[in-house]
């Protein structure tokens, strides 16, 4: 079924957007002018421009019209990287295998699980990354439903859940945090290290607008990955 057409003028625009073609600062089409290329009504046409501004891609401001909006500044910024297309950039097979999938509520007790899931239920999408067959690092990951519905119907057996995200989830904000910790006895079984051994967690939370998208935690052996991160001043 194809989706309303709000969403595809919505869709439409951020791709765009977010592939460079239209830079901060480029104004939109009026919405008298996107009324006649789509052939609309303004309630929809305004529907998708309030669904661009929620996610933080457009200013909308009065007689000044819907301009691209200009990106936010942080002090230091960490991409959200594609751990497959890592792998394979190193000469190396990139497998995923799924350990947990299904469908559950947040747990009452846990606020950023709460903040999370939102007016909706949370997927839980946990495997192990491998890289030539051997075991790279264990995913926690949930996703919030309300924000990503179209991922429950998505075929998850051969594509990382992260992979997946990053190819239909624009993401606009995004944190970070690196710790290290050791491996508990049933993280060391899966990552075939001893119990104990030095490990790298990433924890990373991406927003879109002011909706959460997912909390992933990826635990890897100290010596298999590390992060880099190159930024200058300002």
């Amino acid at each position: 079924m194809s989706a309303p057409l709000h969403e595809r003028i919505r869709s439409d625009f951020e791709a765009r957007i977010l592939s460079g073609g239209l830079a901060p600062g480029d104004r939109l089409p009026t919405e008298q002018e996107l009324m006649g290329h789509y052939g609309c009504s303004r309630m929809t046409v305004n529907k998708a421009l309030s669904a661009l501004s929620a996610a933080g891609l457009v200013d909308r401001r009065k007689r000044a019209g819907t301009r691209v909006a200009r990106p936010r500044v942080h002090s230091m910024i960490l991409d959200v990287p594609d751990l497959a297309m890592q792998v394979s950039e190193r000469g190396q097979a990139h497998a995923y295998a799924a350990l947990t999938h299904r469908v559950r509520a947040a747990d009452p007790a846990d606020a950023d699980e709460a903040e999370l899931a939102g007016t909706g239920s949370l997927i839980q999408l946990d495997g192990l990354h491998l890289a030539d067959g051997i075991p790279l690092g264990i995913e926690y990951r949930l996703v919030s439903l309300a924000a990503v519905p179209e991922i429950a119907g998505a075929d998850l057996s051969e594509v990382a859940p992260g992979s997946w995200l990053l190819q239909h989830v624009p993401w606009t904000e995004a944190e970070t945090r690196i710790s290290a910790l050791p491996a508990r006895a049933d993280e060391a079984r899966l990552l075939q290290v001893e119990p104990g051994t030095a490990c790298l967690c990433v924890e990373r939370r991406t927003w879109r607008g002011d909706d959460r998208i997912t909390h992933v935690r990826q635990i890897f052996p100290g010596h298999a990955y590390d992060l880099v991160a190159r930024f200058g001043p300002a």
